[in-house]
Formats: structure tokens, C-alpha cells, sequence
């Protein structure tokens, strides 16, 4: 049996609604990220990867700009611990490969650090705080 979850890659265009839906609970009411910092108007220039339950609940999410920086995963509370989070991560590094990219990179909360380690990113430069919360740019080598 698969996973009880499927991962596409959208547009902001065709899945705004279910995108600003998860980034809603995750950013800005679990971890009070200010709605003006969530919405940088960023989004458009994105392919974002939307994970989506068999039922057709928006559970997880990322983006990915064309210089190859991943950002905004979130997965729902519920969703957590079920691999959605890696497999939103597989579907933006897919792309990134089949587009030729040389390496990609992400602002990795401090917290979610061991996540990124298990695509082997690597830690690059000092920890920052971004949105009040502390990260670190972690980078991965195509």
C-alpha cells in the first residue's frame, strides 16, 4: 500500500487557496510569523510543491525559486511523522534535478536542521534569526 498522500507541483496561480491554507496553522498561528513576513509576495514566481490526503485535504507544502532556494515547508500537525515532509522534499529536489540546477538551498529552522541532514544539506555560514526564529542556510550539491 502507498502512502495515504500524494505531492504535485503547482503553480501559486492553480493552488493558492490550499497553499495559504497550511502556511496559515504552520507559520503564522503555530509559530507566530507575522501574516506581512508569510506573505512576501514571492509566491507567484515559485513552483510549489502541495501535498494533498486521499480525501483531498491540503496536509503539506514548499516552494522553490528559479535559483534553486526551497522554502516555506510546513506540514500540518496531524501530518507529522508520516513522511510528508520528505516526500514534499523529494518532489522539489525532482524538479530541481530535472532542471538542470547545480545546487539548491534552504534557511532551515535550527529545529528542523536533522531534516535537512537527511537529504545530506549542508550547514553554511552562522545562525541567523529570520521571523524571530533562529535558522541556518544549509546548502545540497546536485
Amino acid at each position: 500500500m502507498g502512502q495515504p498522500f500524494t505531492v504535485s507541483l503547482v503553480s501559486w496561480h492553480d493552488g493558492e487557496p490550499l497553499l495559504k491554507s497550511i502556511r496559515e496553522v504552520v507559520f503564522i498561528r503555530e509559530q507566530g510569523v507575522p501574516a506581512e513576513l508569510e506573505w512576501d509576495g514571492l509566491d507567484e514566481g515559485c513552483r510549489h510543491a502541495l501535498a494533498l490526503s486521499h480525501q483531498g485535504d491540503a496536509i503539506g507544502c514548499g516552494r522553490m525559486f528559479a535559483n534553486g532556494h526551497i522554502g516555506r515547508i510546513a506540514v500540518l500537525p496531524q501530518w507529522r511523522e508520516k513522511k510528508v515532509g520528505t516526500a514534499i522534499m523529494e518532489a522539489l529536489l525532482d524538479y530541481a534535478r530535472a532542471h538542470d540546477y547545480k545546487q539548491v538551498d534552504v534557511d532551515a529552522q535550527t529545529h528542523a536542521m536533522p531534516f535537512y541532514r537527511n537529504f545530506e544539506f549542508v550547514e553554511q555560514g552562522k545562525e541567523f534569526i529570520d521571523a524571530g526564529l533562529p535558522h541556518l542556510k544549509m546548502v545540497l550539491k546536485l
